[in-house]
Formats: structure tokens, sequence, C-alpha cells
């Protein structure tokens, strides 16, 4: 598919589902392989545990992630002795997780192998710099479940987002559910480079910008407080920096302003934004704006037609709306893998 072309541009990327079972280690089994058949020298580990052959929670079959010779990948002691590949350890990490030390290693002879890696983003970082300076091309994060954390521009240069009839069966739904996500993603950076650089040193609190570009501490510790606090937020003018999670309730309180519609709200990156789509919508509609210090750079969507359910919707027609609806590509991984 044209979308792995793209991926040559990146360090990382990260592969995240809206929902378990919407074909995330399907679409990595695609990328890695031709990603290995373009010569790209490639490293993956997960946050999670992947590559699982039966779903613990439908009891399904899931496929298994394949690695080649070559490729480096991290996973933990337990995973790591159960693989089904040759490899070579490169190193053994000195902390301990609940499945043993992660172990970095490489692929001698092709096969498959469980990937249990990371549980903070920090660490990612870590590791992917790691890889980085050990002339890896590009790291492959595969998601967990609720996990769209490791999607964040400050951990993966880009990302993969994979929907489908797990999110939804029912068609119109899907896309609504998938749309705001994606709107989510897309959500546009601020143009003021240097305000940018100015707000990201700022990792707690709440924070208002005047006209003239300055930052002033609103002393509000988290946006929880907020009602509880006598200062007028807007007193500095009608930007409002918050360094951490936005939630329904922020957005609800911001929308009863007067100055909603001259309000902008800026936010560290997507991943910060825990609302449901009524409220976010209520937000926008009456004039709210909302930016982020770091865009996502999303490089496809991808879809997964069957659920685990033991329903399976129309592969074709499913893609071909949400394409137009997002103005993006949409591919099924069940045919891309083939």
């Amino acid at each position: 598919m044209p979308f792995i072309a793209d991926l040559q541009k990146y360090k990382s990327l990260s592969i995240v589902g809206m929902d378990k079972n919407t074909g995330k280690t399907v679409c990595l089994n695609y990328v890695l392989s031709r990603l290995r058949n373009m010569g790209i020298k490639t490293a993956v580990t997960s946050i999670g545990i992947d590559g699982e052959r039966v779903d613990q929670v439908f009891g399904s079959h899931k496929p298994e992630i394949t690695l080649y010779e070559g490729m480096q990948f991290i996973t933990s002691e337990k995973h790591y002795n159960t693989r089904q590949l040759l490899s070579k350890v490169i190193d053994v990490d000195t902390e301990r997780t609940a499945l043993g030390r992660l172990i970095t290693a490489e692929v001698l002879c092709s096969g498959k192998v469980l990937l249990s890696g990371a549980g903070t983003t920090e660490k990612l970082r870590r590791q992917i710099n790691a890889f980085e300076n050990n002339n890896i091309d590009i790291t492959i994060i595969d998601g967990a479940l609720s996990r769209m954390s490791l999607a964040s521009p400050s951990v993966t240069d880009a990302m993969i987002l994979c929907t489908g009839a797990a999110v939804s069966p029912n068609i119109r739904q899907l896309i609504v559910k998938t749309r705001f996500t994606f709107d989510l993603i897309n959500l546009p950076a601020i143009e003021n480079h240097e305000l940018a650089n100015r707000l990201s040193q700022h990792t707690a609190g709440l924070w208002a910008v005047d006209n003239d570009g300055m930052i002033h501490d609103l002393e509000i510790p988290s946006v929880f407080l907020l009602e509880k606090s006598t200062q007028d937020i807007f007193s500095h003018g009608n930007t409002l920096y918050v360094s951490g999670a936005v939630s329904d309730k922020l957005l609800k309180y911001l929308s009863t302003k007067k100055n909603i519609a001259e309000q902008t709200l800026i936010v560290r990156d997507f991943t910060k934004l825990f609302v449901t789509p009524e409220v976010y919508a209520a937000y926008t509609k009456k004039g709210g704006r909302i930016q982020v210090l770091q865009q996502s750079k999303l490089v496809a969507v991808c879809l997964n037609p069957t659920s685990p359910h033991g329903y399976t919707i129309d592969s074709d027609d499913a893609c071909l709306r949400l394409s137009e609806a997002l103005g993006v590509p949409t591919w099924d991984v069940c045919k891309i893998k083939q």
C-alpha cells in the first residue's frame, strides 16, 4: 500500500487500535514484511502483550507476530523464552517487570514471537533512542487497548490508526466514532513555535497566554480544581494552556463562558484529551477552539471488517465511506496482508 513508502521518513511509528481486534497485529505483520523487502533496518516492541495465539477475552484465534532475520526486538524474559525463532541477545535491562527483565535481541532466523515491552512512555522513548543509536532505521511500537499515549508525538514520529467492526457493527456509528478520533489526532498545532517551546517547559497546572505571548501561572495545579478557584482564568487573555489531561468537565466549564467563541484551549497533544464526542461537539459548535503544541502525524487508517463477536461488515463499503468521511484512504488490513 502507498503509505509504506512514507514510513521511510520517520524514525519511529506507533500502531494503535480504537478497540481490541481492530487488526493491529495483521497491520504490523504487513508493515514488517514490506519493510523487510525494502531493506529497512527495523526494530519492534510493544506496550502490553501482543502476538498471542488466542484472544484472552473472546477465545478466538489471533494472528501471531512474525519477525525476520536482521530485525531487532524487545520483549520480557518470560516471552523471550517462548519465542519460535533463532535470535541473539543484545542487552538485558536491569529493571524487572512482572514478566521478568526486558531483553533486546536480534533475529538470526525468521519466526514468531510474543512481545511484551515497556509500561511507560518514558521507557519507550529511551528504547527508541537506543535503537536509533544502534543504526536502526525505524522502531515500531505495537499498541495496547486504550494506550493512545504511545501515539503521542513526543514518543513516536508517526502513527497508524486501526479501526473496524469491533468498534461498531453499524457502519454509520463506526464512521462517527472513527471520525471523532481522527479529528482529535489532526487538531492543528499552534503556529508560534517559540511559544510552543516555552509552553512545553511547563509540565503541570493551568497557564494563561496574553496577547503579547506572555505566559501567566494561574496557580491552579489541576483542571479538577478549577471550580474551587476564585481567579478569573481569562483575566490575562483568551488563551488557556492545560499541561495535563483535559476531561469533559473542563470543556463544559469553558462552554458556560460568554467569550467561548474567542477562546483558544491549548493542550500538549491529542493524547491528553479524555473527552466524549458529545461534549467535544457541543464545545466546538459554540465556537471553542482546541490547538496542540505538537500535532501527530497520521500516515494511515486501516480497517478490520470482522468482529470477534462473529459479525462482518461490508469491507468495500466501509472503506469507501470512511475514506470519504475522513478525507484520506482507508485500507482493509485483511486484504493488504495478502
